[in-house]
């Protein structure tokens, strides 16, 4: 009991301030030599896993601190040398037992025998006022092991008052704050302000990001006045927005205790201590204290090409529907990322026509200065040889996750050059839009990249040099969305022709509620009342919406509602309908609605028994607590039965977070000639023509074109068969989160996520005189996997775990017309089909050396289909009058 208090004794001066108060942080005494226990171990696991079930190593040694010099001018200013010694690894999971990977191995064969005796050498510490001031060691000592003796180092630093400070340790620039107590001192270090060079990116749109929370809480345990222990704990967590079951977590734990004092050397004398570490060993250099970047050797990891070659079978296009593809097209990005230009552009010249496109997805998505280095230099946009690899790039472009000012400023450079395509040339201009605002979102605005692009498009639409050009500027601040291009758009939805008043009232449907002021609403209300011109039905209609839902005032409600019943048949239907869907949605614009409603000349029967086809619907896909997705159904026709317009959306909303998943619109005009029909006021000189325009995860695509003209219309009528026309068929990344972090005790920790999909969008219009029928098809198949992976690595150790999941689905959506006599028949049908859900998790440690543990686990669970209602009335009759086809997988919908 004596000797135990002796040894607290002498421990006094060592790790505290003395109770004079010479000192504000540890101090040690003169002519001892402390010996310390040390340990510092790691637990992976998903975010809810039990430590027990973890993965992780623990490194364990002791320590010898010895205090060189002592400032004489300031007790507060000290020289101090850590050695550790007798190091040893091994599982943290005391269960693994005969499995454990460390069995039957010293350290000098799991560290390396030249990391050890690293490890083992002497690093010096200069403290002043408890704070590092500098870190000597030697030079060109393997990073990794020299960050855990920084790790060490780091806990050496601490102060006995409360307050908040800055403080430079091995986790970088850091606020920190101290707790003090009777009987500790409790220092919490705020992860998230740590200022230190790392790598990393992740989703600008929270839907697709990873929410991630770190704590780091390091306890001085106090006896009698001075600290006898350190005990330190980090934790991150992260999870996936979009999918709450894609998580993980890291606990990273040291402990620091003293077991002995005995005699040491003597104090070193002198004033400075440059001259006292020179003395000591002139090899010693000042190192920084922050944690250094290291990459570990992959041995026996293939080449990108031996990569390349094991997994293109499954990017064959008919394997794209497979989540197989998806799960191999993710892996090679990766590897992707780590290549050089050189190796990325030998794969590209030696590859196949039906394997390049997808290839070409994946170096686009890998978003490294090498890969755009290379598809830049393969892609030649003035041959018309390849064009759909030009397309794939574009939209792979378009899709970018963290997008940079070089990708911006190489579209830029293309667009200003010459194209044998000028639908690539459009497709160019519409994702240098989608660049523009997602760098924008990033605080890249005023990269003069980012400036240079927002002259051209806004430049284009001011004084367009050819006529044709003005839809393509449009399309792309559609993607932008400018807040200084509004008036612009305003000008064009009031006073352009049909087609251009249309894409601009459009484009400002996507501005966000606080881009639509009083002025906005006034200039769309004119549109809509036709104040000072004739529009057409689908400009006057999206009017409306936008009116709707930005916070309409009163009078506009009342005088949108007086209308009803003034308006072209379907016009008036059609705006009933969406009157009816805020309502019933709850949308906001329903109370404001609902006070309108409950004056007689805005509610009343001649208002609200309109007649008619048209039809506005939304409705959930699922919801829960946290998120929810909806789809939508708009769609409109002309007097005599044709369709003018069918608008199909899903959204998926976390918390104040959304984004604009699918947009699928087909259009149609001027097709009444074809039947001998009457057309709708301000639409008696419109074209033929058919279109499909597809928004895709928030980024407008280049339209495609059924049919422009009477003469193409009746060329593709007698030519044409009822396959669909492909829109937009593509692999692409769009959940893409890379961190690394830095633990506090030395070892490097990555957080990857990434989630791709295969999509293939194809649409179809097909139209019958004889049987006066008319029908829109619109199928959308998905193969899509999400993958998560957290390593910590010491560069002789790993552990890490794996979690992905997977599903392959498809949605179709159909509307069917029959206008032999009015009202015609419609049927809407909208279905998605049963589809797998996979999750896999794997847990695993491993040796530099290749020796390791792997664990796994398996969920498999199918899906039911869905039918989706689209109208509120007789559901289920088109089952009845228009049975579901061979061809079709919809079996559900609505008559009305």
């Amino acid at each position: 009991m004596i000797l135990l208090a002796v040894l607290f004794l002498c421990f006094i001066s060592s790790y505290s301030a003395s109770v004079k108060g010479h000192t504000t942080g540890l101090s040690l005494n003169n002519d001892r030599l402390y010996k310390l226990t040390y340990s510092t171990e790691v637990y992976v696991n998903q975010g809810k896993g039990k430590l027990q079930d973890s993965v992780g190593y623990r490194i364990s040694s002791n320590v010898d601190v010895v205090l060189l010099w002592r400032n004489p001018d300031g007790d507060d200013d000290q020289l101090i040398q850590i050695t550790i010694k007798d190091v040893n690894v091994e599982n943290v999971n005391q269960k693994r037992g005969e499995k454990s990977i460390f069995k039957g191995k010293n350290p000098a064969k799991i560290i390396r025998k030249e990391n050890l005796e690293a490890l083992q050498r002497p690093v010096l510490l200069h403290l002043v006022h408890g704070k590092v001031k500098n870190f000597y060691s030697y030079e060109n000592e393997p990073v990794a092991i020299e960050n855990i003796k920084r790790g060490l180092a780091s806990l050496f630093q601490m102060q006995l008052s409360s307050g908040t400070t800055n403080e430079v340790d091995i986790s970088g620039d850091c606020k920190v704050t101290y707790q003090g107590h009777q009987d500790k001192v409790i220092k919490i270090k705020a992860l998230d302000s740590c200022k230190i060079e790392r790598s990393g990116f992740t989703a600008i749109n929270q839907v697709l990001g990873v929410t991630s929370k770190a704590t780091s809480v390091t306890t001085y345990k106090i006896e009698d006045s001075f600290v006898i222990a350190v005990l330190a704990e980090e934790t991150h967590a992260f999870g996936l927005n979009f999918l709450r079951s894609i998580t993980g977590k890291i606990v990273s734990k040291q402990k620091l205790e003293l077991k002995t004092t005995e005699a040491g050397p003597r104090l070193m004398s002198g004033k400075h201590i440059a001259a006292i570490i020179k003395e000591v060993d002139s090899k010693y250099k000042a190192l920084p204290i922050e944690g250094q970047v290291f990459q570990s050797e992959c041995k026996g990891c293939p080449s990108l090409s031996e990569h390349w070659q094991s997994i293109r079978k499954h990017l064959q296009p008919d394997n794209l529907s497979k989540a197989e593809a998806v799960r191999n097209f993710l892996a090679f990005i990766q590897h992707l990322r780590t290549a050089k230009k050189e190796e990325i552009l030998q794969i590209l010249k030696t590859e196949n026509k039906e394997i390049l496109p997808q290839l070409v997805d994946a170096v686009t998505s890998a978003q490294t200065p090498d890969s755009l280095d290379a598809i830049l230099d393969f892609l030649d946009f003035k041959s018309s040889s390849n064009v759909i690899l030009q397309e794939r790039f574009l939209y792979a472009c378009g899709f970018a996750s963290h997008p940079d000012e070089e990708l911006l400023r190489a579209l830029i450079s293309k667009f200003k050059g010459s194209f044998a395509s000028n639908d690539i040339r459009e497709s160019v201009m519409i994702t240098i839009g989608a660049l523009v605002r997602k760098l924008c979102q990033s605080d890249g605005c005023k990269l003069k990249g980012v400036v240079e692009a927002k002259k051209l498009i806004l430049g284009g639409l001011e004084k367009p040099e050819k006529k044709e050009d003005i839809m393509m500027y449009l399309l792309a601040l559609k993607n932008a969305l400018l807040p200084e291009g509004i008036p612009i758009l305003l000008k064009y939805a009031e006073t352009g022709e049909g087609p251009i008043s249309h894409l601009a009232t459009t484009t400002l449907q996507r501005y966000d509620v606080p881009f639509i002021t009083d002025e906005v609403k006034k200039t769309l209300n004119r549109i809509y009342h036709q104040n000072r011109k004739v529009h057409e039905k689908t400009v006057r209609t999206t009017a409306a919406a936008i009116i709707l839902n930005n916070n309409p005032s009163y009078m506009e409600v009342k005088n949108i509602l007086l209308s009803i019943g003034e308006l072209p048949k379907e016009m008036n239907k059609y705006m009933l309908s969406t009157v009816q869907d805020i309502l019933r949605f709850e949308m906001p614009a329903s109370k404001m609605i609902r006070r309108v409603l409950k004056e007689m000349v805005a509610h009343n029967y001649d208002r609200f028994a309109q007649s008619g086809s048209s039809s506005a619907y939304t409705g959930y896909i699922g919801r829960s607590p946290h998120s929810a997705s909806t789809y939508g159904l708009d769609i409109l026709y002309s007097g005599s039965g044709i369709l003018r317009r069918s608008n199909v959306n899903i959204f998926q909303y976390i918390g104040k977070s959304h984004l604009h998943g699918t947009q699928v619109v087909i259009e149609a005009q001027g097709l009444e000639t074809l039947i001998a029909a009457t057309p709708d006021e301000g639409e008696e000189n419109l074209d033929s023509y058919a279109g499909l325009s597809v928004i895709l995860f928030d980024v407008q695509l280049r339209p495609v074109t059924f049919f422009n003209g009477y003469s193409d219309l009746m060329s593709k009528m007698l030519s044409a068969s009822s396959d669909p026309v492909s829109v937009v068929k593509a692999l692409a990344l769009l959940i893409d989160h890379s961190q690394e972090l830095q633990l506090q005790s030395g070892l490097k920790a990555n957080i990857d996520v990434q989630g791709a999909l295969a999509i293939d969008i194809s649409g179809a219009m097909e139209f019958s005189l004889w049987y006066r029928e008319s029908k829109t098809r619109v199928k959308n198949l998905l193969a899509v996997v999400i993958a998560g992976d957290i390593t910590v690595d010491s560069s002789f150790v790993k552990a890490g775990l794996e979690i992905s999941a997977e599903t392959e689905t498809s949605m179709e959506f159909i509307s069917t017309v029959q206008f032999s006599q009015y009202p015609f028949l419609v049927c809407l049908q909208m279905d998605r089909a049963e589809a797998p859900y996979r999750q896999f998790e794997t847990k695993y440690e491993r040796l530099s050396t290749g020796k390791g543990y792997v664990s796994r686990k398996r969920k498999e669970r199918l899906v039911a289909g869905s039918e989706f209602p689209l109208h509120q009335e007789n559901a289920n009759m088109c089952k009845v009058v228009f049975p579901p086809q061979p061809e079709s997988a919809s079996n559900g919908g609505g008559w009305f």
